[in-house]
């Protein structure tokens, strides 16, 4: 899998979810809309990938994002 059709996922992720922020949701609000548009795109496009590698790259986007907005999802603080 080439570095450049992951980038490509990854922008039209950022640009789906930006698209419709709204400067009066909270951290965890925004991602859930990130975690939202992830899971379109791993169910409409996860067989134009080797297996698992869509969707370990969507995993590790969002563990980023998680981080990028000071969440900690995992433990239930986020």
């Amino acid at each position: 899998m080439k570095i450049r059709a992951m980038a490509e996922v990854g922008a039209r992720l950022e640009k789906a979810v930006m698209a419709n922020l709204d400067e009066s949701l909270t951290p965890r609000e925004i991602y859930n809309a990130y975690e939202e548009v992830a899971i379109s795109i791993l169910d409409s496009e996860f067989d134009d990938y080797p297996e698992d590698t869509l969707e370990q790259y969507l995993r590790t986007f969002l563990y980023h994002k998680e981080l990028d907005l000071g969440l900690d999802i995992e433990s239930g603080d986020g």
